[in-house]
């Protein structure tokens, strides 16, 4: 990705953010923040705090859904498809991209190419704040999880598998 492409991504999480009320400093790490484990240990906080943007695909609808999860859980595919009514599968990177505009291991939980539907880990809200990506493998937010479910409008559900 060109250096203006990663730039352009991080101001439009940066602008999402304002236009939502959200005050936070995005933040350029000098290493890789691409996982959730790689983005705690840069950050300095738990697995647990990360916010992690997973998108899915309705087999049906061919639609995009956002899943924002705890870092440290891995999601339960099934309680997804039911809150879509459809059932879902992994994105693929292209589809990834087309549906938010970032590649994925950089996807902010703001800012995409088309609204789409999203829930929230309700284990995000055990957190002061959590950590999410912001529109490059090596950018990222620190945000108010009541915040994060504002300015996504996503809906919160227990998620874990």
């Amino acid at each position: 990705m060109s250096e203006e492409a990663t730039t352009s991504g991080v101001a439009r999480v940066r602008q999402a953010l304002s236009d939502a009320g959200i005050q936070t400093i995005v933040m350029e790490m000098p290493a890789s923040t691409r996982t959730a484990k790689e983005a705690a240990a840069v950050i300095g906080c738990s697995v647990a705090a990360i916010a992690k943007s997973l998108v899915f695909r309705g087999v049906i609808t061919d639609r995009a859904v956002l899943v924002i999860a705890s870092g440290a859980n891995r999601v339960h595919e099934e309680t997804v498809a039911r809150l879509l009514g459809e059932p879902i599968e992994r994105a693929n990177p292209e589809f990834v991209r087309t549906a938010t505009g970032y590649a994925i291991g950089g996807v902010p939980p703001v800012a995409h190419m088309h609204i789409l539907p999203v829930w929230i880990d309700r284990d995000l809200f055990q957190f002061e704040h959590v950590w999410a990506a912001a529109g490059t493998p090596f950018a990222v937010f620190s945000v108010r999880p009541d915040d994060l479910k504002r300015a996504t409008g996503g809906e919160v559900a227990d998620l874990r598998s």
